[in-house]
């Protein structure tokens, strides 16, 4: 495509007070209505002070702001453009906004998290999310590191990867044919094990599943930082069951020297998966599994008998061979994970693999409103850490709404094709229409949305 007139005949003026660019914020927020956002806040957020007034409309006004793109304090200004504000009221500034949240101290975000569970539950009741949840249910943990930069974050130290962050936990709820939701998180200071509270936060993101909607058999899925007795024990008390992945130990390394040669069942990945170690893609494997007691050096309590599910893969390294000699046998790299599934041997390595699907919603976080930890304070980016997952569940439930392709789509993408929408608001006879541009390529799913959202809720 080419420009039709010259540059220099061409003229930009910001002064169309009618105008919005993101139009479909309004479906988007209807739907946090109808799940009680701005109700809920405003019940059990006691922030003190002249801060705290209004903490429901302004809890809303952050939230709006990350479903329409902002990844910072000052990006919250996205909300007070052109006709916006005939559209929506309580938009507050990204300075008083900004100050809200400094004003948290950890029992408010606690609060906050109650909020965000509470609207997640409601999801399900209003949009195709989490079905068959009640019958079987994905629970997916996971940490990562948010690089921040300065010396001025609360909290913000060198972990583990040596790079200078904060240490978030993430925990999402999915169904094998429903995209995930998170329904817990937790924000820690750079330095904090991998495992630090893993226990205590498996028990409460089980609760939150649960109270989504997660009522029939669940399992529970992590890589090796939450092997511990005590999330083990967590799982068994919520009723779930557990596949986690383990470190090569001596005990380990042991129970796996007990499978006979014969027992190892070969399997083909659908994709090639890369393997770091091996600098290769790799597409067979072969996997086996053998009876394993974990945590013996604990209480008899915490003593659990399950599967050891392992995988092998060959390794064709040339590191691994003394230069000048052949290979007088193969050697293998070893992945384990313990278990108390009841599926297969085949589908219970499978079902541990899509454990993966957690750093799938950790990426789409990290390339919408966690792409920064905005704030100085500790806690105003704890409180800005569970906004940013409540903001990923209510587009990721606006997308379920729209059409089946946006029901998985990233947040991006829906954020581009569904929210990102330019209108000019209109008003006649008591009536406020959006007009959009003509040929939008995706107006079957807007208006999927809109109408959805936009007629009376079916009576209970």
């Amino acid at each position: 495509m080419r420009l039709l007139h010259a540059p220099s005949k061409i003229r930009f003026r910001f002064d169309d007070p009618n105008l919005v660019a993101v139009a479909g914020l309004v479906p988007v927020m209807a739907l946090a209505e109808r799940c009680g956002l701005t109700k809920l806040a405003g019940r059990l957020l006691t922030v003190p002070g002249s801060a705290g007034a209004n903490a429901g409309v302004k809890v809303s006004a952050v939230v709006a702001g990350m479903v329409a793109g902002a990844d910072s304090i000052d990006d919250l200004d996205v909300l007070r453009h052109g006709g916006l504000g005939r559209l929506f009221a309580g938009v507050r500034a990204p300075s008083t906004l900004g100050t809200f949240l400094r004003a948290f101290a950890w029992g408010h975000v606690r609060q906050l998290e109650k909020v965000a569970r509470a609207v997640t539950a409601a999801l399900p009741g209003q949009a195709p999310v989490l079905t068959d949840a009640a019958t079987y249910a994905l629970l997916d943990a996971d940490s990562t590191i948010r690089q921040v930069f300065g010396y001025a974050k609360q909290g913000a130290s060198y972990g583990y990867t040596r790079v200078k962050g904060l240490h978030p936990l993430l925990a999402v709820v999915s169904t094998p044919t429903c995209a995930p939701l998170v329904v817990a998180t937790r924000l820690r200071e750079g330095r904090a094990a991998a495992a630090r509270g893993a226990g205590a936060f498996v028990a409460e993101a089980l609760a939150a599943a649960r109270a989504a909607g997660a009522t029939g058999l669940v399992l529970f899925r992590a890589d090796a930082a939450f092997y511990s007795a005590e999330v083990v024990a967590a799982c068994r008390r919520a009723g779930a069951r557990f596949s986690i992945t383990v470190r090569m130990n001596p005990a380990i390394r042991t129970a796996i020297a007990t499978i006979d040669e014969a027992a190892w069942t070969p399997i083909r990945y659908p994709r090639a998966v890369w393997d770091d170690d091996e600098g290769r893609y790799v597409s067979d494997a072969e996997i086996a599994e053998v009876a394993y007691t974990a945590f013996t050096g604990s209480r008899t309590d915490l003593q659990v008998t399950g599967r050891l599910l392992v995988r092998r893969v060959r390794r064709l390294n040339p590191a691994s061979v003394p230069q000048g000699q052949g290979e007088l046998f193969a050697v293998h790299r070893y992945h384990a994970a313990f278990t108390d599934s009841q599926l297969t041997l085949v589908q219970a390595e499978a079902t541990h693999r899509g454990h993966a699907i957690v750093e799938q919603v950790i990426a789409d976080l990290k390339n919408s409103a966690l792409a920064h930890l905005p704030s100085g304070r500790f806690t105003a980016n704890a409180a800005w850490l569970t906004l940013a997952a409540l903001a990923f569940n209510l587009t990721r439930a606006a997308g379920a709404l729209a059409s089946r392709t946006h029901a998985r789509a990233t947040t991006p993408t829906v954020r581009r094709q569904l929210v990102a929408i330019p209108a000019r608001v209109t008003h006649s006879a008591r009536t406020q229409t959006l007009r959009l541009p003509e040929k939008w390529p995706w107006h079957n799913a807007a208006t999927a949305l809109f109408d959805t959202l936009h007629t009376p809720p079916a009576a209970a």
